[in-house]
């Protein structure tokens, strides 16, 4: 938050995101995309994922594919039903990729606490001018 409670800057967050892109700008994968890969490792199962999402699995599956596609492997894998039901666990790479998303989240975090606070800090001092 940005303000004491009561000042007017107090319902203020900083927010950003996270996005893989190419040179071109073209996004590969943005915030969704690793949420979804998050849940998936949740509760390997991207219909478990999607409904914890609130998207649908059509929209789930889509977005997983085209992400495969624009990195060029595979991140998933799944297993079909049977008497222990089905799964989707990750493939090596998949695994990698998810870990250093992770990974970067936290070295974020970390960081991020000092800057913003600095930035609320400058826009705090901010005085009105009417």
């Amino acid at each position: 938050m940005a303000g004491p409670i009561g000042s007017k800057y107090y319902d203020i967050f900083l927010k950003h995101n996270v996005q893989l892109v190419t040179s071109e700008d073209f996004e590969v994968i943005n915030e969704e995309g690793f949420r979804l890969l998050q849940e998936i490792e949740k509760e390997q199962s991207i219909v478990a994922a999607a409904k914890n999402m609130k998207i649908s699995y059509r929209k789930a599956w889509g977005l997983l594919r085209d992400i495969e596609y624009d990195l060029g492997f595979s991140l998933v894998g799944k297993k079909r039903g049977g008497s222990a039901g089905g799964r989707t666990t990750f493939t090596p790479e998949g695994k990698k990729l998810l870990d250093a998303f992770t990974s970067l989240q936290l070295d974020l975090d970390a960081v991020d606490k000092e800057i913003i606070r600095s930035f609320f800090q400058k826009i705090n001092s901010i005085k009105e001018t009417r």
